[in-house]
């Protein structure tokens, strides 16, 4: 592979110290204490995680803290105890029932605040109105609603009876809702009667009627009246959450659960178009998360914590709902678009709730970036002191940009990988404890053990590149695929013996921080040279007037493959003609002439989804076929598709 692009960035990424001040407020105390328990939690991750689960509350304790390998193990076996009450009872036992737990924000600026009695009221109003439907331990519950305040009571309190929860994104359209609930067989569905999003308004509940017909196994529909909006209730199958919870007790005695027991259900794409059923067990994903938060984030009692994720993805579960609740925070969670109704809604929110502990996506801070400084001057953002982000590869300028512009020097960047998979980032750091470095994912975190290998599965030496496995289990790494066991271990398993294998490419650099270059498939070879998506995307990224851009390879005679760019341009940005020339002479410059694209494709917008990853396969498939032969409503805007099969049809170079 040619890593002259990819180890020129690595290179020129320096470590950037935090402050001995920042160091000494966080819980542990030292860097050399982390870097002492890190040492430990990988050299003996049963001890490790036998101490982290004892933070947590437990009916009954566990027999063994980890027994099998991979891919068959267990955490915890035998432990009884219950999601909910680590992320709700515990805090209200010891006398923080009166902190706020959740602030919802609504499109159109309405506010809701719940403080853990508050929630922990609600959430056993709904156990119980989910218990009068006949729902049990190990019943399935689709949760069908955007960012409100009753998708957060609603998982909380599947958690609570023992229920197994899938959310699906509100965004999707019948089909892709159709093809979740026949794989995962729900009893009830939640849902609402509609939801806006960039003021446009989606009617759920129709498309649930439309649905529902097909699933034999739905027994309730149970619908959020949210916008008012007039819907049709089927007798004996609809009901409103209003009413429902208006008579329900604010008591529920919680559902007493093994450790591993099965929890959530979530789908994410699968490279034959199926949709995947990752399984995740509910007590070992929250003690994960609980600890890989309080470390990632620093988090302190009086945390306003942001997580500008959807519902429907899981990284909202990991960190808005799980990593936030279980430690005791105060959790933002916005309906809508951080750049609607206006292009300053980012800075507002945090102003407005000094939000202090942030996650986001790469892609979003890549367009704060583009609206340039004056949108956030004049907001107080100094309250804001950790940043962390998951999605995609960090380019080191935006990174700058967000520690020097945003954070004004005094934050800490916590650039961390994970997948749906692997659920919270087990690549990251410790916030305040750890040496940032710009573009680098971060360190094999605690209890997790990492490697890059080549196609035979041997470890590669540091900085070159090669394959992403994990070769230990950790609690939150997902268990099966819902009813396809066999298609979990091809996926995962049948590559490398003994590891988990991640489909992305990596390296390790000299300073031991992983650098994930994209997905293997993202790579592409010109005439012989192998080309990562990171490595081009970098460069033109450094181009000013670059906002976003994503990089594919497309097929050529003589080449194989070659190199298709699109952009998308700065706010009032103006001269294409001579960007189009720096972003060319830019990529000779910092990997050769071998890399020169094709074409660069000017866009207003790029797809992607909600949250936040640009969709290099569907743009792929654009340029290839002229068509999208996919579902595209989980798209954050399914608009940018129209655009984008219009430039590339208009684009003389393309045909």
């Amino acid at each position: 592979m040619d890593l002259n692009g990819i180890l020129k960035v690595v290179s020129e990424s320096k470590l950037v110290f935090p402050s001995e001040e920042k160091v000494r407020s966080t819980s542990i105390g030292s860097t050399e204490k982390f870097q002492q328990l890190l040492k430990q939690s990988q050299e003996d991750p049963a001890a490790f995680w036998d101490q982290a689960a004892r933070e947590l509350m437990w009916y009954e304790p566990w027999n063994e803290t980890l027994s099998g390998q991979l891919p068959d193990f267990r955490f915890f076996a035998g432990g009884i105890s219950n999601p909910s009450i680590n992320l709700l009872d515990r805090h209200v036992k010891n006398g923080a029932g009166n902190r706020t737990a959740l602030i919802w924000e609504g499109e159109n600026g309405e506010t809701k605040f719940y403080t853990y009695n508050m929630l922990l009221a609600e959430v056993n109003r709904f156990s119980n109105v989910l218990r009068s439907f006949g729902v049990k331990k190990g019943d399935g519950v689709a949760i069908f609603l955007p960012n409100l305040a009753e998708a957060f009571i609603a998982v909380l309190a599947c958690f609570r009876i023992g229920a197994v929860y899938n959310t699906v994104f509100a965004g999707y359209s019948e089909k892709s809702l159709t093809d979740r609930l026949i794989n995962f067989e729900p009893k009830v569905v939640v849902t609402a009667d509609a939801t806006v999003r960039r003021g446009k308004v989606i009617r759920l509940k129709e498309k649930v009627d439309h649905v529902a017909p097909v699933i034999s196994s739905i027994e309730a529909v149970i619908v959020v009246n949210r916008l008012g909006t007039e819907v049709e209730m089927t007798a004996g199958r609809d009901y409103w959450w209003h009413e429902e919870t208006k008579k329900a007790s604010i008591i529920c005695e919680p559902e007493r659960l093994e450790a591993n027991a099965s929890g959530i259900v979530f789908y994410t794409s699968g490279t034959t178009g199926k949709p995947k059923g990752v399984v995740h067990s509910g007590m070992a994903f929250v003690i994960q998360n609980y600890i890989y938060a309080k470390y990632h984030m620093d988090h302190h009692d009086d945390d306003v914590f942001w997580c500008t994720a959807d519902i429907g993805w899981l990284t909202m579960h990991i960190w808005g709902i799980t990593g936030a609740l279980a430690n005791g925070v105060t959790t933002v969670v916005l309906e809508g678009a951080i750049d609607y109704p206006s292009k300053d809604r980012f800075y507002q929110i945090i102003e407005k709730y000094r939000v202090n502990k942030l996650f986001t996506a790469p892609t979003a801070l890549r367009m704060l970036k583009s609206m340039g400084e004056k949108p956030l001057e004049q907001y107080d953002l100094s309250c804001l002191d950790v940043i962390s982000l998951v999605g995609e590869p960090f380019d080191p300028e935006t990174w700058n940009w967000t520690y020097e512009v945003l954070g004004k020097k005094n934050v800490y960047i916590n650039n961390t990988w994970g997948q749906t998979e692997t659920a919270g980032s087990p690549i990251a750091g410790a916030a305040w404890l750890t040496p940032m470095k710009p573009g680098a994912a971060g360190i094999p975190f605690l209890g997790a053990v990492f490697d890059v290998v080549d196609a035979e599965g041997h470890s590669v030496k540091p900085c070159q590149l090669g394959n992403l496995v994990i070769r230990r289990p950790f609690p939150m790494l997902c268990r099966t695929l819902w009813k396809e066991p066999e298609r979990y271990f091809a996926s995962y398993f049948s590559q490398v013996e003994g590891c988990y294998y991640a489909s992305d490419l990596a390296l390790i650099d000299e300073d031991g921080y992983i650098w994930v270059v994209g997905r293997s498939d993202d790579a592409f070879n010109v005439a012989g040279h192998r080309l990562s998506t990171m490595e081009m995307e970098s460069a033109v990224l450094e181009v000013e007037g670059v906002s976003e851009c994503a990089i594919i390879g497309i097929p050529d005679e003589i080449k194989g493959e070659v190199p298709l760019v699109f952009v998308r341009l700065a706010d009032n940005f103006e001269g294409i003609a001579e960007l189009e020339q720096r972003i060319n002479d830019n990529i000779v410059q910092q990997i050769g002439k071998i890399a020169l694209p094709k074409t660069i494709i000017f866009a207003d917008m790029l797809p992607k989804t909600v949250s936040g990853k640009i969709m290099r396969r569907l743009l792929k498939e654009i340029v290839v076929t002229g068509n999208v032969s996919g579902d595209i409503t989980g798209l954050e805007d399914p608009a940018t598709v129209v655009e984008i099969q219009e430039k590339v049809a208009n684009h003389k170079t393309v045909k």
